[in-house]
């Protein structure tokens, strides 16, 4: 395994940044009155989870970088339960729902390696 040398290195983080990107294109196509309500609410879960991933990084502790983690993994809970509500409402097709769940099932599943070899 290679030296990690920033977050960025990481491949969660990575993993977490190509998740905003897709939710920010999916997102795109929502209905105009939905601009502040789901879109906002999924864009901004979505950028939380890299961005929390980054901020633990940063810490001194690695109890610190934990509890980071663990909020990326609450992000990305909330993310998935929106994703769900935005396919019910029909404002994601179920490729695009299911693009954007197989991704955040992926990162839930690399966010629980790190924190368990953290532990």
């Amino acid at each position: 395994m290679g030296f990690i040398k920033s977050y960025r290195d990481l491949k969660v983080w990575q993993k977490g940044v190509d998740l905003v990107t897709l939710c920010y294109s999916h997102t795109s196509f929502f209905p105009k009155e939905e601009q502040y309500g789901l879109t906002n609410q999924m864009r901004r879960c979505a950028v939380s989870i890299p961005s929390n991933i980054a901020e633990g990084y940063g810490r001194s502790s690695s109890a610190d970088y934990k509890r980071f983690l663990h909020m990326a993994l609450g992000s990305l809970y909330e993310l998935q339960t929106q994703i769900e509500i935005a396919k019910r409402l029909n404002y994601l097709t179920e490729n695009a729902f299911f693009e954007i769940d197989s991704m955040s099932i992926e990162l839930d599943k690399m966010l629980y390696s790190l924190i368990k070899k953290i532990n």
